[in-house]
């Protein structure tokens, strides 16, 4: 069962090796949409190995005031969840899952031998931060430089892409989270995106159509 879930997302990535020791220590866990993969200030003990499913990475400020990082998909690790075990912290974030998540987890205690041991999972891991770090750098520069209604679309663009489809169940107040803006605000800006055929709204359900 476990080689089956490995082999499905990362058998083309990682030293055979690597997977069987994986599938000796790791643990296959599901997580139904809504609930919570991490939450912040967890302890980590395991990290996980996306194989099926879709979880919003979030960081939350020092007034409580919620941001979307990015999301994790199939394929897919926090590389945060590795610097932070690698520094023996605690969760910085907290992952929401959006559509229901099939992972694999493996313990902290062999990240630093593997990555020492397996090129694949070194070059996994690298590649897994750079990319999220730029994903993070593009949420800096939507908050800095782009107005409200421009970060509102390019939130719904991602949405669109992440769950490939044009049509999502959300609530405004959902949306007004995600951004950090209020409630009344975003449903403002969506009536001025639906006048401007950019989207058309149902009840809590969007579609987008540009």
């Amino acid at each position: 069962m476990l080689k089956d879930l490995l082999n499905s997302c990362y058998g083309t990535i990682f030293e055979k090796g690597l997977i069987q020791e994986i599938e000796e220590v790791g643990l296959s866990r599901v997580v139904e949409k809504g609930d919570l993969l991490i939450d912040i200030d967890d302890e980590l003990t395991h990290v996980p190995l996306i194989v099926d499913g879709i979880v919003k990475i979030i960081r939350r400020d020092r007034h409580g005031d919620e941001l979307v990082l990015y999301y994790l998909e199939s394929g897919h690790t926090c590389a945060i969840s590795f610097v932070n075990c690698i520094n023996q912290n605690r969760s910085i974030f907290k992952g929401y899952v959006e559509e229901r998540v099939t992972a694999v987890m493996i313990p902290v205690d062999y990240i630093d031998e593997w990555l020492r041991k397996y090129r694949s999972f070194r070059h996994f891991i690298i590649d897994s931060y750079h990319f999220r770090l730029l994903e993070m750098v593009d949420s800096i520069d939507n908050l800095a430089f782009l107005k409200l209604e421009d970060r509102l679309f390019a939130y719904l663009e991602e949405k669109r892409k992440v769950l490939n489809s044009d049509t999502f169940n959300i609530t405004h107040q959902e949306i007004a989270n995600d951004i950090n803006s209020s409630r009344t605000v975003i449903s403002r800006l969506l009536k001025r995106l639906e006048e401007e055929g950019k989207v058309r709204m149902h009840r809590n359900r969007l579609h987008v159509l540009s």
